[in-house]
């Protein structure tokens, strides 16, 4: 088992503090999708977390948001054990450490029976020890660069109580998605005081009740259909009435938050009090390819952030 006893550089930097998640570097032409985190790191927030999943790779994303900005994290969220073996995650995420002054945190996670198994053609089975004999894999992985000592973080996408627990004894911390301030309490509980949790939260800018509904549906069709997320959605009190594609409207409230700049800044405040360490803002806007700087800046002023 791995030693974690200190957080890496680029976690540290991270408490207390708020980022953005987004799919929407996935949509911009490869040549300028660094002008996301570029007009994010002017902007004051600490972090970019990207996705993995039917678009870009993971590690190459990152590196065109990395080459692009100058301050701020960037973070993976996630990218699928599936897509590399472990020793080219390790190595990869010290050459972006190496390269980048410690920007760069490796997110990863299980994924999804679908995205495993039609995307990819691999089998998902065992997923906890899956992720467990992962992450062992890359704390031994051999590297003869001269950046093979370069120290790097990673968290994983833990919802449940098996997974909490890898990413209590075999990470620097954990990635949830799609929670309640409620289960980052139970993240807390269960991975101890001084690891990491880096709270992804979906949020509505606006006070139109019907296109919150509008966008807290769509965003949440898909995830409606998974087990994980169900699973972890019933241990937090819902049920098979909630998870009607898009989600009921109980769910919607409860999994994103919408209102002016107030009730936003008031449910990061909820997360930390809770026991984040820091709380990624994934804006839902009419479409997933939209970059909502506007939107983005709002919050940002309003938390007084600055670059």
């Amino acid at each position: 088992m791995a030693e974690h006893d200190a957080l890496p550089d680029s976690l540290r930097s991270l408490r207390g503090t708020v980022g953005i998640w987004t799919t929407t570097t996935e949509s911009l032409p490869a040549t300028n999708v660094g002008e996301v985190a570029r007009r994010l790191d002017e902007m004051g927030y600490a972090a970019l977390w990207i996705p993995e999943a039917w678009g870009r790779e993971a590690f190459s994303n990152a590196q065109l948001q990395l080459a692009q900005s100058t301050r701020i994290t960037i973070a993976t969220g996630i990218a699928n054990i599936w897509g590399r073996d472990a020793v080219a995650a390790a190595n990869a995420a010290r050459t972006l450490n190496a390269a980048y002054d410690n920007r760069f945190v490796l997110g990863l996670g299980v994924s999804h029976a679908p995205l495993v198994e039609r995307l990819r053609g691999h089998e998902y089975a065992t997923p906890v020890a899956a992720m467990r004999s992962y992450l062992e894999a890359m704390d031994s992985s051999p590297s003869f660069s001269p950046d093979h000592k370069q120290p790097y973080a990673k968290v994983i996408a833990a919802l449940g109580p098996k997974m909490l627990e890898v990413a209590r004894d075999f990470a620097d911390g954990a990635h949830p998605y799609l929670v309640t301030p409620e289960h980052t309490a139970i993240a807390r509980a269960a991975l101890g005081p001084d690891k990491f949790i880096g709270v992804e939260q979906a949020v509505v800018l606006g006070n139109d009740r019907d296109v919150f509904l509008e966008r807290a549906g769509a965003h949440l069709e898909i995830y409606t259909g998974l087990d994980n997320y169900r699973n972890s959605w019933r241990r937090l009190g819902f049920g098979d009435d909630d998870f009607i594609r898009g989600g009921s409207p109980r769910l919607r409230d409860a999994m994103v938050v919408h209102g002016d700049e107030s009730a936003i800044m008031g449910r990061i405040k909820e997360h930390f009090e809770a026991g984040a360490s820091h709380v990624c803002l994934q804006f839902l806007g009419a479409d997933l390819g939209t970059p909502l700087f506007d939107d983005w800046q709002r919050v940002a002023t309003a938390l007084g952030l600055h670059s």
